[in-house]
């Protein structure tokens, strides 16, 4: 089985992001990075979990909380990309972040619609 778009797109950013932690820790930060860390993964582990979803109801409660763990890790990049702590790729890793809401608001939506009738 091939896995979906927004599965492979929020793994691709959950290594991206090891990386700007990895970054991060090298430069002696542990609790942004942390922060960082924790919803930018997470937003991967709850499609993982949506996808394996036992029903419409909770496939949609899965991808809400990866949308909002989305948007918190944008808020995130932003005030570590703010803060001129390292000399990363931000407006890269924003772009990919920005595009991940995208997407899982749509699913979100697209999913409340089909559930709702």
């Amino acid at each position: 089985m091939k896995d979906n778009p927004v599965q492979q797109k929020s793994f691709a950013f959950a290594l991206a992001s090891i990386t700007l932690y990895k970054t991060l820790v090298g430069k002696n930060e542990f609790v942004l990075s942390r922060q960082f860390l924790k919803s930018a993964t997470s937003i991967g582990a709850n499609v993982e979990e949506a996808i394996a979803g036992f029903s419409k109801r909770d496939f949609t409660s899965k991808m809400s909380i990866a949308s909002k763990e989305a948007r918190e890790t944008l808020y995130w990049i932003k005030l570590i990309g703010a803060s001129n702590w390292v000399a990363f790729d931000f407006e890269s890793l924003t772009k990919d972040c920005e595009e991940l809401i995208r997407l899982l608001t749509a699913i979100v939506k697209t999913s409340q619609t089909e559930t709702n009738h």
